[in-house]
Protein backbone atom coordinates (compact mmCIF):
# COMPACT_ATOMS: atom_id res chain seq x y z
CA UNK A 1 0.00 0.00 0.00
CA UNK A 2 2.85 2.36 0.85
CA UNK A 3 4.49 1.81 -2.55
CA UNK A 4 1.13 2.50 -4.21
CA UNK A 5 0.81 5.79 -2.38
CA UNK A 6 4.33 6.82 -3.43
CA UNK A 7 3.78 6.02 -7.11
CA UNK A 8 2.84 9.09 -9.15
CA UNK A 9 1.46 6.99 -12.02
CA UNK A 10 -0.62 4.79 -9.71
CA UNK A 11 -1.99 7.84 -7.91
CA UNK A 12 -3.06 9.52 -11.14
CA UNK A 13 -4.77 6.32 -12.33
CA UNK A 14 -6.60 5.95 -9.01
CA UNK A 15 -7.75 9.58 -8.96
CA UNK A 16 -8.81 9.36 -12.61
CA UNK A 17 -10.98 6.34 -11.81
CA UNK A 18 -12.49 8.14 -8.81
CA UNK A 19 -13.39 11.11 -10.99
CA UNK A 20 -14.88 9.02 -13.78
CA UNK A 21 -17.18 7.32 -11.27
CA UNK A 22 -17.96 10.68 -9.61
CA UNK A 23 -18.95 12.14 -13.00
CA UNK A 24 -21.17 9.15 -13.75
CA UNK A 25 -22.85 9.45 -10.35
CA UNK A 26 -23.40 13.16 -10.93
CA UNK A 27 -25.01 12.61 -14.34
CA UNK A 28 -27.17 9.78 -12.96
CA UNK A 29 -28.38 11.91 -10.02
CA UNK A 30 -29.11 14.82 -12.35
CA UNK A 31 -31.22 12.62 -14.62
CA UNK A 32 -33.22 11.24 -11.69
CA UNK A 33 -34.17 14.50 -10.00
CA UNK A 34 -37.44 16.31 -10.90
CA UNK A 35 -36.32 19.86 -10.01
CA UNK A 36 -35.28 22.87 -12.08
CA UNK A 37 -32.08 22.20 -14.03
CA UNK A 38 -29.83 24.46 -11.94
CA UNK A 39 -30.99 22.87 -8.67
CA UNK A 40 -30.56 19.36 -10.09
CA UNK A 41 -27.08 20.34 -11.24
CA UNK A 42 -26.19 21.76 -7.84
CA UNK A 43 -27.35 18.63 -5.98
CA UNK A 44 -25.59 16.32 -8.43
CA UNK A 45 -22.40 18.38 -8.14
CA UNK A 46 -22.49 18.25 -4.33
CA UNK A 47 -23.09 14.47 -4.31
CA UNK A 48 -20.16 13.95 -6.69
CA UNK A 49 -18.06 16.08 -4.32
CA UNK A 50 -19.07 13.95 -1.34
CA UNK A 51 -18.00 10.87 -3.31
CA UNK A 52 -14.57 12.41 -3.90
CA UNK A 53 -14.45 13.46 -0.23
CA UNK A 54 -15.00 9.82 0.77
CA UNK A 55 -11.84 8.80 -1.06
CA UNK A 56 -9.98 11.78 0.38
CA UNK A 57 -10.74 10.19 3.75
CA UNK A 58 -9.83 6.68 2.52
CA UNK A 59 -6.38 7.89 1.45
CA UNK A 60 -6.15 10.38 4.33
CA UNK A 61 -5.25 13.05 1.78
CA UNK A 62 -7.50 16.01 0.94
CA UNK A 63 -5.47 16.65 -2.22
CA UNK A 64 -7.48 13.89 -3.89
CA UNK A 65 -9.94 16.75 -4.43
CA UNK A 66 -7.42 19.10 -6.09
CA UNK A 67 -8.22 18.34 -9.76
CA UNK A 68 -11.97 18.72 -9.14
CA UNK A 69 -11.58 22.48 -9.59
CA UNK A 70 -10.41 22.09 -13.21
CA UNK A 71 -12.34 18.95 -14.18
CA UNK A 72 -15.79 19.95 -12.92
CA UNK A 73 -16.42 22.80 -15.42
CA UNK A 74 -15.32 20.71 -18.42
CA UNK A 75 -17.65 17.88 -17.44
CA UNK A 76 -20.62 20.14 -16.73
CA UNK A 77 -20.30 22.32 -19.83
CA UNK A 78 -19.41 19.36 -22.03
CA UNK A 79 -22.36 17.23 -20.95
CA UNK A 80 -24.84 20.08 -21.44
CA UNK A 81 -23.40 20.77 -24.89
CA UNK A 82 -24.31 17.20 -25.88
CA UNK A 83 -28.03 17.89 -25.40
CA UNK A 84 -28.39 21.30 -27.04
CA UNK A 85 -27.52 22.91 -30.35
CA UNK A 86 -23.91 24.06 -30.15
CA UNK A 87 -24.21 27.70 -31.20
CA UNK A 88 -21.36 30.14 -31.79
CA UNK A 89 -21.64 31.43 -28.22
CA UNK A 90 -21.46 27.86 -26.89
CA UNK A 91 -18.38 27.13 -29.01
CA UNK A 92 -16.53 30.13 -27.57
CA UNK A 93 -17.51 29.16 -24.02
CA UNK A 94 -16.40 25.56 -24.57
CA UNK A 95 -13.09 26.67 -26.08
CA UNK A 96 -12.46 28.90 -23.07
CA UNK A 97 -13.38 26.28 -20.46
CA UNK A 98 -11.64 23.34 -22.13
CA UNK A 99 -8.41 25.28 -22.77
CA UNK A 100 -8.32 26.54 -19.20
CA UNK A 101 -9.35 23.20 -17.67
CA UNK A 102 -7.06 20.93 -19.67
CA UNK A 103 -4.07 23.19 -19.03
CA UNK A 104 -4.76 23.38 -15.30
CA UNK A 105 -5.35 19.64 -15.04
CA UNK A 106 -2.08 18.89 -16.82
CA UNK A 107 -0.32 21.28 -14.45
CA UNK A 108 -1.83 19.40 -11.51
CA UNK A 109 -0.67 16.06 -12.98
CA UNK A 110 2.83 17.45 -13.59
CA UNK A 111 3.14 18.67 -10.00
CA UNK A 112 1.37 15.67 -8.45
CA UNK A 113 3.69 13.86 -6.05
CA UNK A 114 1.63 10.78 -5.27
CA UNK A 115 -1.09 10.00 -2.77
CA UNK A 116 1.32 10.52 0.12
CA UNK A 117 1.76 14.22 -0.75
CA UNK A 118 -0.86 16.69 0.46
CA UNK A 119 -1.20 20.41 -0.25
CA UNK A 120 0.52 22.38 2.53
CA UNK A 121 -2.65 24.40 3.16
CA UNK A 122 -4.64 21.27 4.05
CA UNK A 123 -1.91 20.04 6.38
CA UNK A 124 -1.87 23.44 8.08
CA UNK A 125 -5.65 23.35 8.52
CA UNK A 126 -5.45 19.83 9.98
CA UNK A 127 -2.85 20.95 12.52
CA UNK A 128 -4.83 24.06 13.46
CA UNK A 129 -8.32 22.56 13.69
CA UNK A 130 -7.59 19.20 15.34
CA UNK A 131 -10.72 17.18 16.05
CA UNK A 132 -13.00 19.29 13.87
CA UNK A 133 -10.73 18.86 10.84
CA UNK A 134 -13.07 16.32 9.15
CA UNK A 135 -15.81 18.98 9.14
CA UNK A 136 -13.38 21.63 7.89
CA UNK A 137 -12.20 19.17 5.25
CA UNK A 138 -15.72 18.54 3.94
CA UNK A 139 -17.09 22.07 4.22
CA UNK A 140 -14.02 24.20 3.55
CA UNK A 141 -11.66 22.15 1.39
CA UNK A 142 -14.24 20.25 -0.66
CA UNK A 143 -17.67 21.85 -0.63
CA UNK A 144 -16.81 25.56 -0.68
CA UNK A 145 -14.68 25.35 -3.86
CA UNK A 146 -17.32 23.13 -5.49
CA UNK A 147 -20.00 25.75 -4.82
CA UNK A 148 -17.82 28.59 -6.09
CA UNK A 149 -16.88 26.81 -9.32
CA UNK A 150 -20.51 25.76 -9.72
CA UNK A 151 -21.49 29.44 -9.64
CA UNK A 152 -18.63 30.28 -12.02
CA UNK A 153 -19.72 27.60 -14.50
CA UNK A 154 -23.46 28.35 -14.28
CA UNK A 155 -23.32 31.31 -16.73
CA UNK A 156 -21.91 28.99 -19.40
CA UNK A 157 -24.62 26.41 -18.70
CA UNK A 158 -27.37 29.01 -19.11
CA UNK A 159 -25.88 30.27 -22.37
CA UNK A 160 -25.48 26.74 -23.75
CA UNK A 161 -29.05 25.72 -22.79
CA UNK A 162 -30.59 28.84 -24.28
CA UNK A 163 -28.63 28.37 -27.53
CA UNK A 164 -27.51 31.97 -27.89
CA UNK A 165 -25.37 33.25 -30.75
CA UNK A 166 -22.07 35.00 -30.14
CA UNK A 167 -21.68 38.78 -30.17
CA UNK A 168 -18.83 41.21 -29.57
CA UNK A 169 -19.06 40.57 -25.83
CA UNK A 170 -18.62 36.85 -26.43
CA UNK A 171 -15.44 37.53 -28.39
CA UNK A 172 -14.11 39.94 -25.75
CA UNK A 173 -14.83 37.46 -22.98
CA UNK A 174 -13.10 34.67 -24.92
CA UNK A 175 -10.01 36.83 -25.38
CA UNK A 176 -9.96 37.46 -21.63
CA UNK A 177 -10.35 33.74 -20.86
CA UNK A 178 -7.66 32.58 -23.27
CA UNK A 179 -5.35 35.37 -22.14
CA UNK A 180 -5.96 34.49 -18.49
CA UNK A 181 -5.28 30.78 -19.00
CA UNK A 182 -2.14 31.61 -21.01
CA UNK A 183 -0.98 33.93 -18.23
CA UNK A 184 -1.39 31.02 -15.80
CA UNK A 185 0.48 28.73 -18.18
CA UNK A 186 3.55 30.96 -18.30
CA UNK A 187 3.41 31.72 -14.58
CA UNK A 188 3.28 28.00 -13.72
CA UNK A 189 6.06 27.13 -16.18
CA UNK A 190 8.29 29.81 -14.69
CA UNK A 191 7.57 28.60 -11.16
CA UNK A 192 8.31 24.98 -12.11
CA UNK A 193 11.59 26.00 -13.74
CA UNK A 194 12.54 27.93 -10.61
CA UNK A 195 11.78 24.98 -8.34
CA UNK A 196 13.71 22.61 -10.59
CA UNK A 197 16.76 24.84 -10.26
CA UNK A 198 16.89 23.89 -6.59
CA UNK A 199 16.11 27.39 -5.33
CA UNK A 200 13.93 27.66 -2.23
CA UNK A 201 13.72 31.41 -1.76
CA UNK A 202 11.49 34.03 -3.34
CA UNK A 203 11.13 33.83 -7.11
CA UNK A 204 12.02 37.13 -8.79
CA UNK A 205 12.01 36.24 -12.47
CA UNK A 206 9.53 36.42 -15.35
CA UNK A 207 5.97 37.29 -14.38
CA UNK A 208 6.95 36.78 -10.74
CA UNK A 209 9.47 39.62 -10.83
CA UNK A 210 6.82 42.25 -10.26
CA UNK A 211 3.86 40.23 -8.92
CA UNK A 212 3.57 37.75 -6.06
CA UNK A 213 0.54 35.91 -7.49
CA UNK A 214 0.30 36.24 -11.29
CA UNK A 215 -1.27 32.77 -11.46
CA UNK A 216 -4.09 33.91 -9.17
CA UNK A 217 -4.68 36.90 -11.45
CA UNK A 218 -5.21 34.47 -14.32
CA UNK A 219 -7.73 32.45 -12.29
CA UNK A 220 -9.70 35.54 -11.34
CA UNK A 221 -9.77 36.88 -14.90
CA UNK A 222 -10.78 33.50 -16.31
CA UNK A 223 -14.16 33.51 -14.60
CA UNK A 224 -14.83 37.17 -15.31
CA UNK A 225 -14.26 36.26 -18.96
CA UNK A 226 -16.89 33.52 -18.72
CA UNK A 227 -19.31 35.87 -16.99
CA UNK A 228 -18.79 38.52 -19.68
CA UNK A 229 -19.42 35.98 -22.44
CA UNK A 230 -22.66 34.81 -20.84
CA UNK A 231 -24.08 38.13 -19.69
CA UNK A 232 -23.31 39.76 -23.05
CA UNK A 233 -25.78 37.39 -24.73
CA UNK A 234 -28.17 37.32 -21.74
CA UNK A 235 -28.12 40.87 -20.32
CA UNK A 236 -31.21 40.28 -18.17
CA UNK A 237 -29.30 37.54 -16.35
CA UNK A 238 -26.67 39.96 -15.04
CA UNK A 239 -26.82 38.20 -11.68
CA UNK A 240 -24.81 35.36 -13.21
CA UNK A 241 -21.68 37.38 -12.40
CA UNK A 242 -22.15 36.07 -8.83
CA UNK A 243 -19.68 33.25 -9.49
CA UNK A 244 -16.94 35.58 -10.70
CA UNK A 245 -17.56 37.83 -7.69
CA UNK A 246 -17.44 34.89 -5.23
CA UNK A 247 -14.25 33.58 -6.84
CA UNK A 248 -12.59 36.99 -6.60
CA UNK A 249 -13.61 37.38 -2.96
CA UNK A 250 -12.23 33.90 -2.17
CA UNK A 251 -8.82 34.76 -3.62
CA UNK A 252 -8.60 38.11 -1.85
CA UNK A 253 -9.80 36.83 1.54
CA UNK A 254 -8.41 33.27 1.63
CA UNK A 255 -5.94 32.22 -1.06
CA UNK A 256 -3.76 35.34 -1.27
CA UNK A 257 -3.51 35.95 2.51
CA UNK A 258 -2.60 32.29 3.12
CA UNK A 259 0.07 32.32 0.41
CA UNK A 260 1.51 35.64 1.64
CA UNK A 261 1.65 34.39 5.22
CA UNK A 262 3.59 31.30 4.17
CA UNK A 263 6.00 33.33 2.05
CA UNK A 264 6.56 35.80 4.90
CA UNK A 265 8.73 33.25 6.67
CA UNK A 266 11.31 33.44 3.87
CA UNK A 267 14.34 35.72 4.04
CA UNK A 268 13.87 39.08 2.36
CA UNK A 269 10.09 38.89 2.25
CA UNK A 270 9.51 42.43 3.57
CA UNK A 271 11.59 43.96 0.76
CA UNK A 272 10.02 41.59 -1.74
CA UNK A 273 6.49 42.58 -0.74
CA UNK A 274 7.34 46.28 -0.78
CA UNK A 275 8.75 46.07 -4.31
CA UNK A 276 6.03 43.91 -5.91
CA UNK A 277 2.33 44.04 -6.58
CA UNK A 278 -0.02 41.34 -5.35
CA UNK A 279 -1.51 40.43 -8.74
CA UNK A 280 -0.52 42.71 -11.62
CA UNK A 281 2.85 41.71 -13.15
CA UNK A 282 3.91 45.29 -13.86
CA UNK A 283 6.63 47.27 -12.05
CA UNK A 284 5.69 49.45 -9.14
CA UNK A 285 6.29 53.15 -9.58
CA UNK A 286 9.89 53.94 -8.72
CA UNK A 287 11.05 50.31 -9.06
Amino acid sequence: MDSLRKSKAAGIVIITCIYIVAACIGVWVYMLLPFKFWLKLLIADCIATVFVFFFSCVFNNASVYDPYWSVQPIVIAGVFALFYNVTSAAVLLLISIVYWGVRLTFNWAYCFGGLNHQDWRYTMLREKTGKIYPLINLAGIHMMPTLIVFLCTLPAVFAIREEHRANIGSIAGTVICVGAATLQLFADMQMQKYRKSGEHGLIRTGLWKNARHPNYLGEILMWWGIAIQAVSVMPTRWWLIAGAVANTVMFFTVSIPMADKRQSAKKGYAEYKASTRSLLPIPKRGQ
